[in-house]
């Protein structure tokens, strides 16, 4: 194994105009050697630090084995319900460098060091060892499809605006989020991209055996690298690509029922097959209340969400009219309606038309549609509306979403393959049900 061909990853951590950090340990900086406990602050766009101002910092560990840092207050959870601040350690180097008026602080590491913290940041590092190999293997496939992205298949119609804008007008907006808004690192630390949080969450023998026993392996499909995602519960059925991202089909990311009988499930597209669909609760792999089981894929935070696979949200008229306003600032006045426009393979809506008494307008995809109608981010896009006590004038007092599965429900679903490891399915079969004709390889 020659570890010089390990590609490096350069992951955003956060975006802040004053960073609190601590250098756990010898680092590099312009010429010398500095530890302990610092400041930096976003200044007429330059990073001040100690006094002096500087296009953008690079600090490197003199013994990358043993040295670390620390970042202060790093927000986790962006825009989800369990938002909160934590501080956290993390290897490699730290580069300070300025964006959008702020300092972003990037963590330069391995690839293989990157996955020991994701492994243990998107799930617990005491999951079952099949699991955590598969996991090793998504993990390592999605980050260099990313960063290597020439060896990806791209479309043409691809996001020009940065932000996932592809159709703003008053009649709809189409709107979605990728790593691709990330310009100057690879991948973020958040959600969006793949949970990273650095050492803070400790890693285990067992992650560094999954790491090791997969170390260089790929998910490969048409001699490129997959573009594997994976959320924590599909709901019962597999989501395509297009309907969460750009228009760009991978058979590798194929609708599938979660459990044994792969191919046996309605055509979720249809409002009522989708609507008998997500009010009952099906047979699935992620279909399951096990602690035991749950507890390999939810850490502490995530353990506080108890219904995922089913869930339920109420608003009054005033709540939602309001909520709507706040998320997407227009002022649609008393909300009439929510109609499903158009629904993916797991049932999951990519489009939805919000009626109110002063316009209406098409909103997608699907994570746009879960921003506008939760003061985070509801569960998923996988629901029905009900509408209650509907006064003369047409407008309802109540409005009750029943939905199903969290997250996009693309790729692999963590709750689905934890319960396919504990049934003893080994990482190759968990990884091949949920990547349909892909193959496993090693890169390195």
């Amino acid at each position: 194994m020659d570890e010089k061909q390990i590609p490096q990853v350069r992951v955003g951590i956060m975006n802040e105009p004053t960073i609190g950090f601590v250098l756990n340990g010898d680092y590099r900086v312009n010429g010398t050697t500095c530890s302990g406990a610092h400041q930096v602050q976003c200044v007429d766009g330059q990073v001040e630090w100690n006094g002096q101002r500087y296009g953008e910092l690079l600090f490197e560990p003199v013994d990358v084995e043993k040295a670390s840092f620390t970042l202060k207050a790093v927000t986790i959870g962006v825009s989800f319900h369990w938002k909160r601040q934590e501080d956290q350690t993390f290897k490699g180097a730290l580069h300070i460098i300025v964006e959008n008026g702020k300092l972003t602080p990037v963590n330069v590491l391995s690839v293989e060091d990157y996955l020991l913290s994701v492994i243990s940041s998107e799930m617990s590092a005491n999951a079952s060892l099949e699991l955590l190999k598969a996991h090793a293997v998504i993990s390592r496939s999605w980050l260099l499809a990313q960063i290597h992205t020439e060896e990806t298949v791209k479309t043409a119609e691809r996001n020009p605006h940065g932000e996932g804008e592809m159709m703003d007008t008053p009649e709809e907006l189409v709107k979605w989020w990728d790593r691709d808004d990330h310009v100057n690192f690879d991948v973020c630390a958040d959600d969006h991209c793949q949970r990273y949080q650095g050492i803070t969450r400790a890693s285990t023998p067992k992650v560094e055996q999954a790491i090791r026993a997969t170390w260089g392996q790929v998910l490969m499909h048409g001699g490129a690298l997959c573009d594997a995602r994976f959320s924590k519960s599909c709901g019962g059925v597999m989501e395509e690509f297009e309907n969460c991202w750009e228009p760009q089909h991978h058979d590798y990311l194929a609708a599938r029922r979660d459990s044994e009988d792969e191919e046996h499930f309605p055509d979720l597209s249809r409002e009522d097959n989708a609507a008998e669909w997500i009010l009952s609760s099906p047979s699935a792999y992620c279909n399951t209340t096990d602690p035991e089981i749950l507890s390999q894929v939810l850490n502490d935070y995530d353990q506080e969400t108890k219904d995922f696979y089913r869930w339920k949200v109420e608003y009054t008229q005033d709540e939602l009219a309001a909520l709507i306003k706040e998320r997407t600032g227009i002022d649609y006045g008393r909300i009439r309606d929510l109609q499903p426009v158009a629904r993916g393979t797991s049932g999951r809506l990519y489009r939805l038309r919000i009626v109110g008494e002063k316009r209406e307008r098409i909103i997608g995809k699907e994570l746009t549609i879960r921003y506008a109608l939760s003061p985070s981010c509801l569960y998923s896009s996988a629901f029905v509306v009900e509408k209650h006590d509907v006064g003369e004038d047409g407008y309802p007092a109540k409005f009750v979403l029943r939905g199903a599965g969290w997250g996009h429900g693309v790729g692999l679903c963590q709750i689905g393959a934890a319960v396919m490891g504990a049934k003893g399915y080994d990482y190759k079969q968990i990884l091949l049900h949920y990547f349909v004709g892909a193959s496993i390889e090693k890169r390195y």
